[in-house]
Parts: C-alpha cells; structure tokens; sequence
C-alpha cells in the first residue's frame, strides 16, 4: 500500500497527440484562412452574394479533397519510409542479432545506463520483442509517431470543412454590403480561437499561438481584399 506521503502520478503528455492535433489544427486553420479570403477577395470585387457563396463553396469542396489527397500522399511516403527501415531492421536482427544486441546496448549506454546493466536491459527487451525495441530506440519509430495515412486524410478533410464552413456561415449572416469587414473580423476571430485551442492541447504558450495564426490570417485576407478591389474598380 502506497504511503500517504507517495501519490499515483498519472501524465499526460501532449506528443501522444501530436499526430491528429498536426493535422486537425492544419486543417481547420487552412480551412478559415483559405476560405475567408476567398469569399474577402470576390465580395471585395462588388460580386453578388449568389457568386461569393458559389465561390466559398467551391473553395470549401476542393480544399477539403486537396488537404486530404495531400496529407494522405505525404504521410503514406512516411509510412513507407518506416515500412522499409523495419524489413531492414527485421532482417538484420535475423542474420547479426548479436550485432544488434550490441547496437541496442550501445543506444542505452550513450543515455547513461552503466553498460553491464544496458547488456541485460538490451537482452530482456530482445528476447520479448526485439523488433518492437529496436524500432522505438533505434529508429524512433513507435505507435504515437507512427504514420496513418488514412486517419490524417480523414482528420484534414473534415477540419478543413469544419473550419471553412464558418467564414461561409457569417457571410451568410452579414448584411448586405458589410461581408468583407464581417467575414474578416469573424475569421480572425476563429483563428485566435483555435490558436488558443492548438496551444491548450499541445501545452505551449498560448499568445505565441494567437499571434501567429492571427497575423498571417490577417496577411491573406488583406492581399485578397486588395486584389479583389483592383477587379472590381477595374471593372
């Protein structure tokens, strides 16, 4: 029985995350940016409110399969880049295990375990699954950090749609005239929400976050507005 003075420690620690918060935050943030200012760039054009929903729309469709083909192709040639180390690693510790025992050792004793207590460590964790060990120590390759091509194209697509139906949802609540200030100002908005969502999760600064997606959300809506003014003073 635990003493009073020695509590359960329970951490949760946020790399277990990391794979669906990267692409779940990607997606939803390229969702309100891409969207928003393309909604800014034709309402900023004097486009009717039919052609800005046509275009949002459109954007929100074709952005959901791009950040999904996307991320499914760059984490699929990770996944058979970890694929191919572990067929190599498989078949050298078929033909040199006492090789890899040695590398194996080596490993714990270059982050400071004695090397007589390494050799033993080394030797039980071979002997229960010597694959498994060598893959998470040697290659870093382990089940938080391992490459789902299917879950990250699945989460992109639906953040990137999640995210672009709210520019769509307040150009559809703006009045008339007022959608280049209203989606702007709500975009922003939603950006700063999911900064700080990003950073909670992921336990980092949380202003850091904010400003970041905040000023480069900013950037793209004004060149956006400044491109569709141009046509529509040209027009």
């Amino acid at each position: 029985m635990l003493s009073p003075h020695v509590r359960e420690h329970s951490e949760s620690h946020a790399l277990d995350q990391v794979g669906w918060l990267r692409a779940a935050v990607l997606g939803a943030n390229d969702g309100i940016v891409s969207t928003a200012s393309l909604i800014v760039g034709v309402a900023a054009a004097n486009s009717q409110l039919r052609d800005v929903l046509i275009a949002g729309s459109a954007g929100l469709v074709a952005g959901a399969f791009s950040m999904a083909a996307g991320e499914y192709v760059s984490v699929s040639s990770q996944a058979d880049a970890e694929g191919a180390a572990l067929a190599t690693e498989r078949k050298e510790l078929r033909d040199q295990p006492d090789f890899e025992h040695g590398e194996l050792t080596k490993i714990y004793v270059e982050r400071g375990v004695e090397p007589a207590l390494a050799a033993q460590v080394a030797t039980q964790l071979m002997a229960k699954d010597a694959l498994g060990a060598h893959a998470r120590d040697e290659l870093g390759i382990n089940d938080m950090t391992a490459a789902r091509p299917v879950q990250a194209a699945v989460t992109s697509a639906l953040t990137f749609a999640a995210g672009a139906a709210l520019p769509m949802l307040a150009t559809i609540l703006a009045p008339q005239g007022r959608i280049v200030w209203v989606v702007s100002a709500s975009a922003l908005l939603f950006l700063a929400l999911l900064g700080a969502i990003g950073a909670k999760v992921g336990k980092a600064p949380i202003g850091r976050a904010v400003a970041r997606v905040t000023f480069w959300g900013a950037m793209a809506l004004a060149a956006t507005a400044a491109i569709g003014t141009l046509f529509g003073v040209a027009a």
